[in-house]
């Protein structure tokens, strides 16, 4: 089974907690505060290995969830911060999130790394909280909550030329004989329902990775038969190797089958029509090969080259691998459509993020007021309720994001119950 999309959960460590505590040594008349702070939780960080080749682990483990920082402790000590979470990938992974579909990263060099979700800061102790007015404050705060998302990966195979063509055209047969690949051949449509990767080398000593892509058939852009699934693993390939029966074994015509296939990869990115393509009419050594050749080339408009060859027999391999290692030569990387919005040398792309609201007031069908919004929650779950200045300094941070005025416009009275979260207060006036 070849996986190349999974869907996971990641979740950042949340911090440590601060700590109240104060100083009660003898000889140190009014020690003051000295809760140390909590430390921070870890990221979870992906990481390119390029010893992996497909997304299969995922399929087992769909949770992770990074370990939170330690809490902070008495004699201002802090919490240790907490040690990222790597996370290791194939080579030409795409991380998208879930929900937005926005690209998060695109990792393909070994080694390469990228944050997925951060991890939150820890809570400052009481000794943060000291001021002239209040030297012996009993305020701690909890650690931030870490950063959590549903992310989709998709993996993109890094083959350098991909072979296309119709079902039974010959394309596991001829990666075969250039490779050390070992795909499975046998005389029925979809036998290949894997891409079969190859490393290939010329008597020249240059090499390349060749991938032969599952048979495309009309429609593949729409989705039918294997269609989308290995259209996307053609956007990365350089070079387009469009291998044709010239021997037409399965009565239909090479020419129309080769418009077929141009067809399927223009409807489904325009962008393939770029790549240099390089025609390869296979099964030469069967009687009507020749004529059909002849026949094609008078069709034949655009300026590709054309190698016959058969594979079984071996016969003009040569001279097509030396013609596909020249061409890749020439030929650049295409990026792929979301990368071109990027630009300058470090790729790093600075997004304006609108302001999310603060809170968001909803009423239950008992009559109670539901608070809700990111950030409101935020605060909530860095309250430490069991000190009574904790709770009075989070009422305060309610009533500074305004969150009382907009329940007495909502027309909440003296008594009323409010929600936020699991928990329920009363509204006091």
């Amino acid at each position: 089974m070849f996986v190349d999309q999974v869907k996971i959960y990641v979740k950042g460590g949340d911090g440590g907690n601060g700590m109240v505590a104060f100083r009660r040594e003898k000889y140190v008349p009014k020690g003051g505060p000295a809760g140390g702070d909590g430390g921070k939780g870890a990221d979870v960080v992906f990481k390119v290995d390029e010893g992996l080749r497909t997304l299969m682990d995922f399929r087992y483990q769909r949770h992770f969830k990074a370990p939170r920082g330690e809490h902070g402790m008495s004699k201002n000590q802090h919490g240790k911060n907490a040690k990222d979470m790597i996370v290791k990938v194939p080579p030409g992974t795409v991380v998208m999130d879930a929900e937005t579909k926005e690209v998060i990263a695109d990792l393909t060099e070994h080694g390469q790394t990228a944050v997925i979700a951060k991890g939150g800061r820890g809570g400052r102790g009481n000794t943060r909280f000291a001021t002239p007015a209040n030297p012996a404050p009993e305020i701690a705060e909890n650690g931030e909550p870490g950063e959590e998302r549903d992310v989709i990966l998709e993996l993109k195979l890094l083959a350098d030329v991909g072979l296309v063509g119709f079902p039974s055209v010959g394309k596991s047969t001829l990666l075969s004989v250039v490779s050390s690949a070992k795909p499975k051949i046998a005389e029925y449509h979809f036998t290949t329902i894997v891409p079969n990767l190859g490393m290939v080398e010329t008597e020249d000593g240059r090499s390349f990775v060749m991938a032969d892509l599952p048979g495309l058939i009309e429609g593949a852009h729409a989705g039918v038969g294997l269609g989308h699934q290995f259209l996307r693993h053609i956007e990365r390939t350089r070079v387009i190797v469009h291998v044709i029966d010239m021997a037409a074994v399965e009565g239909r015509d090479p020419f129309e089958d080769y418009l077929t296939i141009n067809r399927e990869l223009k409807e489904y990115n325009l962008r393939l029509t770029e790549r240099p393509q390089i025609i390869v009419a296979n099964k030469m050594d069967m009687p009507e090969a020749e004529e059909n050749l002849r026949k094609f080339k008078e069709k034949l408009e655009e300026d590709y080259p054309i190698f016959p060859i058969s594979a079984v027999t071996r016969k003009g391999l040569r001279d097509l691998l030396y013609a596909v290692a020249d061409k890749l030569e020439e030929t650049p990387e295409f990026p792929l459509e979301h990368e071109e919005e990027v630009t300058g040398v470090h790729r790093v792309i600075y997004k304006h993020e609108p302001e999310q609201e603060s809170f968001k007031i909803t009423r239950d069908p008992d009559g109670s007021f539901v608070l809700s919004g990111a950030k409101i929650e935020k605060l909530f779950k860095m309250t430490d309720f069991s000190h009574d200045e904790s709770v009075r300094r989070f009422a305060r941070q309610l009533r500074g994001l305004g969150v009382d005025d907009a329940l007495r416009q909502r027309g909440a009275k003296d008594g009323d119950i409010v929600r936020l979260l699991d928990f329920e207060f009363e509204f006091i006036e």
